[in-house]
């Protein structure tokens, strides 16, 4: 939802903040719940449970939260009563990452505090780190900075005493974020260059991505087009390179915006034809709504008010068929808007 610059960064953060630096899949999830079997009955139950949670990961990858939420809840459930804290642990990430995607903050963050809790119990330092990444996410999006600085201050910390190079530089471009959202731009670029030599040490490709993508809004912010254009483009080849879609969407998003400041309207509408044909091939309703949402904006700040109504159009049946209420509210009252400027 990009109702105003304000509202669509801090969605952008969020989901930046939120769902890249741990994404997990299924064979990750497989492979981190596997614990020796204590009997036949513990067994089936601890594979009702692994089934149901790789369901909803490729239910979330699909974008059908609602889906993916019933799918947790069961498997929560039955790792409760198998008494498998670790597998709760993980399950309660995903819930939090589906509530999120619905805009159900509240019940995000209460996931994300029992994830943190288990992690505490376990002594499980990584989780800690991710966890408390993402509790700031939700404080950031609450608009909260201050507090959100002190939570991803603590992941650091916990990263740096254990020495967890990918914790420490998820936890650096955090705080970049929430040095950008305060309005310093140069330091934020600065911790972002910081975090970016832990996740090329640590040679993760995605965490890498996920901070170019981060550097690039803030050149976009302080109105450097040239860096924003080459840090946006090397964070989408990255991406690309490593079937890393969200970052990719991602980049592509930040260079639509950089292209259509400076008037390369085509350039925008290429990358915004790229950004479909991933959503649809991805089969992914969200991301084919965002795609038809940017291409109504562009068409609509270009004075074609006929195709911009098309998309809108497009973009409002997808937000209705997901139930976001809100959204397809908001889109419905733009293309009431545009329907007056043609009149």
């Amino acid at each position: 939802m990009e109702e105003t610059p304000k509202t669509a960064l801090a969605h952008f953060l969020l989901f930046t903040f939120l769902l890249s630096p741990i994404a997990a899949n299924a064979s990750d999830i497989t492979q981190q719940l596997h614990r020796p079997l204590s009997s036949a009955n513990w067994q089936q139950s601890r594979d009702d449970a692994d089934s149901l949670l790789r369901i909803g990961e490729q239910q979330y990858r699909s974008g059908n939260a609602n889906k993916t939420i019933n799918s947790c809840l069961q498997a929560l459930e039955i790792y409760h009563s198998i008494g498998d804290f670790r597998a709760k642990g993980l399950t309660y990430e995903l819930l939090a990452k589906a509530y999120i995607q619905q805009e159900k903050f509240k019940e995000g963050e209460d996931a994300l505090r029992r994830r943190l809790a288990i992690a505490r119990d376990t002594k499980d330092f990584q989780a800690q780190i991710f966890a408390l990444n993402n509790i700031a996410a939700i404080l950031l999006q609450q608009g909260e900075t201050v507090a959100a600085g002190r939570t991803v201050q603590e992941a650091l910390t916990i990263a740096q005493g254990v020495k967890n190079i990918e914790g420490q530089g998820l936890s650096l471009s955090n705080l970049g974020l929430v040095t950008a959202r305060l309005g310093d731009y140069n330091k934020a670029i600065k911790l972002y260059e910081t975090a970016l030599t832990y996740r090329r040490q640590k040679g993760d490709a995605t965490g890498e991505a996920n901070t170019l993508n981060n550097l690039g809004e803030a050149y976009l912010a302080a109105g450097n087009y040239q860096d924003t254009i080459g840090t946006y483009g090397a964070a989408m080849r990255m991406a690309k390179m490593n079937s890393d879609r969200t970052n990719q969407l991602r980049a592509i998003d930040g260079l639509v915006k950089a292209h259509s400041s400076v008037g390369r309207t085509e350039r925008a509408f290429e990358l915004l034809q790229q950004r479909l044909i991933i959503a649809q091939e991805l089969q992914n309703l969200p991301e084919q709504l965002k795609s038809f949402e940017s291409y109504a904006q562009l068409y609509e700040q270009l004075g074609n008010y006929t195709t911009a109504r098309n998309f809108y159009e497009r973009a409002i049946a997808i937000a209705n068929t997901l139930e976001y209420t809100k959204q397809e509210l908001v889109l419905k009252d733009r293309l009431t808007k545009l329907q007056n400027k043609r009149n």
